[in-house]
């Protein structure tokens, strides 16, 4: 019994690639474009796909060309082909922007970028493509039934976003590159002012800000100084009782200690 099951799946899948076989050297349109949206509907996505690419042409400014730019589009999606289905999405609104799938289509061009956004230490361009197309998106439509679902993604987004902005300003840091930390972590700020790691940020671009003073040129040491005591106040009114407490209270006291013999001096 079982031996004639695999036989009879095996002779299927032969007609159905002779079948499929003859369809591409087929002229009959119709049943070509017919078979492709079977093809779709069992899930074969690449065979579909060829079938739609050979005929798009043929039905070019005919009620069939709009369906089968949208079948396109979702068959590349379905193939985790995100790149190319952002790109189809995009030419549909473009083409058709008062079809009925417009909409669906608009929010597909940004989640497409969502699906193809790569982890935070890599490039974020497909990141930034995708907020701009959910904002669009919703600009258009504000009132969608897949506002909620958005907003979460542009959260989670954002998030990435600014968990690499967090990371490029570590590294300088670290790195006790600090002229450059202080203008990354001020980016950081400014770009992200509720990021998760804000305590973080404030705490490096401090001690960035005083360890510039510490080792400035002279004339510059009295700004400087100035300067990350600045910072320092602007800390501890946010985060009085910070893991970080016990070393800004002790650069604090140096900074301190140091403006008063300036002023004494003067």
């Amino acid at each position: 019994m079982k031996r004639i099951l695999v036989f009879l799946l095996v002779a299927v899948l032969l007609a159905s690639c002779g079948e499929y076989q003859q369809l591409l050297k087929s002229n009959d349109y119709q049943l070509i474009y017919k078979k492709a949206i079977e093809y779709y509907n069992k899930g074969d996505y690449q065979r579909s796909l060829n079938l739609l690419d050979g005929i798009r042409t043929v039905f070019s400014g005919t009620s069939k060309a709009q369906n089968i730019a949208y079948y396109r589009a979702f068959c590349s999606y379905n193939m985790k082909d995100y790149e190319l289905a952002a790109s189809s999405f995009k030419q549909f609104v473009q083409t058709y922007p008062e079809s009925s799938f417009s909409e669906e289509c608009l929010y597909m061009l940004g989640f497409c970028h969502y699906k193809a956004s790569p982890k935070p230490r890599l490039d974020q361009t497909v990141t930034d493509k995708a907020l701009s197309e959910f904002q669009l998106y919703l600009s258009r439509y504000p009132n969608s039934m897949r506002k909620e679902r958005i907003n979460g993604y542009i959260d989670e987004m954002r998030d990435k976003l600014s968990y690499k902005a967090y990371l490029s300003a570590r590294n300088y840091y670290l790195r006790e590159y600090y002229k450059a930390a202080t203008i990354s972590l001020q980016n950081c700020l400014k770009d992200f002012p509720t990021s998760k790691y804000r305590e973080e940020i404030m705490y490096m671009l401090f001690v960035s800000k005083y360890e510039m003073a510490v080792n400035s040129v002279e004339d510059k040491k009295l700004e400087r100084y100035n300067n990350a005591q600045e910072e320092y106040y602007y800390f501890v009114e946010e985060y009085p009782n910070s893991k970080y407490a016990d070393d800004l209270k002790k650069k604090y006291e140096e900074i301190h200690k140091f403006l008063e013999n300036y002023n004494f001096e003067e």
